[in-house]
């Protein structure tokens, strides 16, 4: 047997998404974690969530980390007062100064991209690790995924979309439903976006991660409190109300 590793993505301060996936990984005896970006943004609990990723063993680098530590570029309006909100939690004086600065240094160091034996793990994409959208409609554009596929060894696990799912080179996309929420790795290229922990966006409000264990990947859902994410959302005037709104809906 391999070693057992969970893979999740985009966070976005949900610390009750977080908990709960965390609580799923250890029932199942998963001491490996790699979380792929987008730890912060857009949810209430950006401090708590960095110190609960900073004890795993991978963590690659987000758009919306780094919007945080520099100015951010490209994102909506909502999203933008989100990235402020957060810059000015991590930089509260009311908070320790001290850990303060270990979340500051440890975003500051996340790479934007890890290889480990054919593996490719990236927050957007192998082009562009940061801010490039790969979504399900993109088999249909054969010269991106040919380019995208040009760059990946074997496999390419993502996330940045909120959207789970494998992507072949053959040009088939496969939601979790349509393979029961198991992939076996094969020869053939493939692309897997892990879905996301805390802002779900295909239409199911459950947490989503992926489980890798020697050549078989799982898609794991897992319930979660979100009314009570959304409350701390409303209670904070920075936080748009619709960022809490499309947790129920998963959208």
């Amino acid at each position: 047997m391999g070693v057992k590793r969970a893979l999740i993505s985009d966070i976005h301060s949900n610390l009750e998404g977080l908990e709960a996936v965390l609580e799923d990984i250890d029932k199942q005896g998963i001491s490996e974690i790699y979380c792929l970006g987008d730890i912060i943004g857009y949810g209430p609990n950006p401090r708590e969530c960095i110190d609960l990723v900073m004890r795993m063993q991978v963590c690659i680098l987000g758009n919306h980390d780094q919007g945080a530590l520099f100015d951010p570029e490209g994102f909506n309006q909502g999203a933008e007062r989100a990235i402020f909100w957060t810059r000015e939690q991590l930089e509260n004086p009311i908070g320790n100064p001290t850990d303060n600065a270990k979340r500051w240094d440890f975003l500051g160091e996340l790479p934007r991209n890890r290889r480990e034996n054919g593996f490719l793990f990236v927050h957007g994409s192998a082009r562009n690790p940061l801010n490039e959208y790969v979504f399900p409609e993109d088999i249909y554009n054969q010269r991106k995924m040919e380019k995208l596929f040009s760059l990946i060894e074997q496999h390419c696990f993502q996330g940045h979309t909120h959207v789970p799912g494998v992507f072949t080179q053959s040009l088939n996309f496969f939601s979790p439903e349509e393979v029961g929420y198991q992939y076996r790795l094969t020869p053939e290229k493939m692309m897997v976006n892990v879905g996301s922990v805390g802002q779900p966006r295909d239409g199911d409000p459950r947490a989503c991660y992926v489980v890798l264990e020697d050549e078989m990947l799982k898609f794991r859902r897992v319930e979660y409190p979100f009314e009570k994410t959304i409350e701390k959302i409303y209670a904070t005037p920075e936080l748009d109300n619709f960022l809490g709104d499309r947790l129920r809906e998963g959208r």
